[in-house]
């Protein structure tokens, strides 16, 4: 049964039947973050396109030292920075450099991996999201613009 409201000489139909939504597709990156560069803006805004919620894992101090240096920027500096960018949905804290901890809490639809990262690893973590349904892309690495590259530059190495 439809009823017909007006608004400023208007008339709207408005339906009792409720409306339903498409599913919407939860996605997940993660990224160190130390110092914010296009790299990760270009990454992040590739994994936004992808879905519709995208949830980023800031990977603690010590998440980040289980294979790299430890970050020059707080961790609250850095999370707060992450949750700032408009294609970021929400952003969370990421105990381990591994995403799955996360990812398998959340179940989230799909886990956004970067040509960087171990393909062994990435293998694994398929394995374990099959169980559930959920998918990983592998999105290209913006090594152009690395952290490590950049403050090589501020210290006057060689890149």
């Amino acid at each position: 049964m439809v009823e017909n409201k007006t608004l400023k000489n208007r008339i709207i139909p408005v339906s009792k039947t409720p409306i339903s939504h498409p599913i919407k597709v939860i996605g997940y990156s993660y990224v160190v973050a130390d110092l914010i560069h296009v790299g990760h803006l270009n990454h992040l805004e590739a994994c936004s396109y992808l879905c519709d919620t995208l949830i980023v894992g800031v990977l603690t101090d010590k998440a980040a030292r289980e294979k790299k240096k430890s970050p020059t920027i707080p961790f609250e500096d850095r999370l707060r920075m992450v949750q700032a960018l408009k294609c970021v949905s929400i952003a969370v804290s990421q105990e381990t450099y591994s995403p799955l901890p996360n990812v398998l809490a959340m179940q989230v639809d799909i886990l956004f991996e970067s040509t960087s990262h171990d393909p062994a690893e990435i293998h694994n973590a398929k394995m374990q999201m099959d169980v559930y349904g959920g998918k990983i892309i592998v999105l290209p690495y913006y090594g152009c613009c690395s952290t490590t590259k950049i403050k090589n530059m501020i210290q006057g190495k060689d890149c």
